[in-house]
């Protein structure tokens, strides 16, 4: 095929004791699936149809020792996430045979700069320039399952410097991964290569140049990177 401008490269993410790469396609980011960060953040926690907002693929990439403090914000504040990543394609996709799309899972995390996401909601514009700048997914590496195996319950916490700030339980979750993958189906095709980033848990808090994030998810390993 004739490109008139070279094509991008594909961003990827690498998989558990696998030399094997996993393709990005679309990153699909569910808000406030914790009831007790939605809490924090001034919300009531309900059952009304959850809400998505995106990433750009390359916005994920594997996580290092070191990750870059973001231009245009003086209020960057971590979010621990359990990512699932897309094995197939699929339309209105039924909850009870969700899980047979599901490659495997992760530890992530959806780094934010608050100041520029709080200044788009009071004027009602969207997250973007908060949620996906360059980098704003560091994730850890994908562990595979079974097809059909669910994950239900898993401790997922996050430490700053060594304090703990975040800590749950998947269980937690408002909307199951189960239930996010049927929604996210009914509106537009699921596809091979999609990754979600499922909520987070109350604790978010701001990270300065300097500080060490240390997070994980029982089963599914620990991240670390520092912030430079």
């Amino acid at each position: 095929m004739n490109f008139i401008i070279e094509p991008p490269a594909q961003p990827f993410l690498s998989i558990n004791g696998s030399d094997q790469k996993f393709p990005v396609n679309r990153v699909f980011c569910v808000g406030r699936n914790y009831a007790d960060h939605a809490r924090e953040m001034g919300h009531d926690p309900d059952r009304e149809p959850p809400f998505f907002f995106m990433k750009p693929a390359d916005a994920v990439h594997d996580i290092g020792g070191k990750w870059e403090y973001p231009p245009q914000t003086e209020n960057l504040h971590y979010e621990c996430e359990l990512v699932v990543y897309v094995s197939k394609s699929g339309k209105d996709i039924k909850i009870q045979d969700a899980n047979t799309y599901v490659l495997g899972y992760g530890v992530g995390l959806d780094m934010t700069r608050r100041d520029l996401q709080g200044q788009a909601k009071k004027m009602g514009r969207p997250w973007e320039w908060g949620k996906s700048f360059d980098k704003s997914g560091p994730c850890g590496p994908i562990h595979l399952i079974d097809e059909g195996q669910p994950l239900v319950n898993a401790k997922i916490w996050l430490e700053v410097n060594g304090i703990e700030k975040q800590s749950g339980d998947i269980s937690d979750l408002i909307w199951s991964v189960p239930e996010v993958i049927s929604i996210i189906s009914h509106s537009m095709e699921l596809k091979a290569g999609d990754v979600i980033m499922t909520g987070t848990p109350s604790g978010v808090g701001p990270v300065v140049r300097g500080d060490k994030i240390h997070a994980g998810i029982d089963g599914l390993g620990e991240i670390t990177t520092t912030v430079v």
